[in-house]
């Protein structure tokens, strides 16, 4: 007995079937599901963004400023961006880098000043220091990083603490204030004849 070949509408039939399948895998790949939308005392944001690369420039055109997160939130109550372990670039009036990052951040209205809480951190790579802080405020407009919480500023070997750090970067200018203790290692000394200067 031989079985009957199917008719041109089954394999129609199975065509479609085949081709609904495979649309339907091609959408679902498409398909990002977002994080849920972050809820907190300053009221439920207009948007959040995650995944954020943000650069601002001034009036020239220049960027002077670069921010990285992978998540940043919106609240039109306060006008406050909440920024997720933000990874900052500054750049100064001489095109020099400075690194700034925390554990969290906030943009006040109009994006100034950005303020870096939770294991903040400042580094001058070129000159070679790094400040550590609680909190750390950056005004944009002015090239003045400052904290008003206990900071450690380091230049290795040298290490200063200090109850509050003021920084100019457009000036390359930084100080230290307020109970200001140090270590300041002793240059190591000749330990042969043959080292000493003739």
């Amino acid at each position: 007995m031989a079985i009957p070949r199917p008719s041109f509408r089954v394999w129609l039939f199975l065509l479609l079937l085949v081709v609904g399948g495979v649309l339907t895998l091609i959408d679902r790949r498409g398909d990002v599901t977002p994080g849920p939308v972050p809820r907190d005392e300053a009221g439920e944001p207009d948007y959040y963004l995650e995944g954020v690369r943000l650069v601002r420039f001034d009036a020239s055109g220049r960027a002077y400023q670069r921010l990285e997160t992978p998540r940043l939130v919106h609240t039109p109550h306060d006008d406050v961006t909440r920024i997720q372990t933000p990874d900052a670039r500054l750049i100064d009036a001489n095109e020099r880098t400075w690194l700034a990052s925390a554990d969290t951040g906030t943009l006040a209205a109009d994006g100034n000043p950005l303020t870096l809480s939770g294991d903040a951190r400042l580094e001058a790579p070129e000159e070679g220091w790094q400040l550590d802080t609680e909190v750390l405020h950056y005004d944009a407009d002015t090239g003045h990083a400052w904290s008003d919480t206990p900071a450690l500023l380091r230049q290795p070997p040298q290490e200063m603490r200090g109850e509050r750090f003021d920084a100019w970067i457009d000036d390359n200018r930084a100080r230290l204030t307020d109970n200001v203790r140090g270590y300041h290692p002793p240059e190591t000394a000749p330990t042969s004849d043959e080292d000493l200067p003739p």
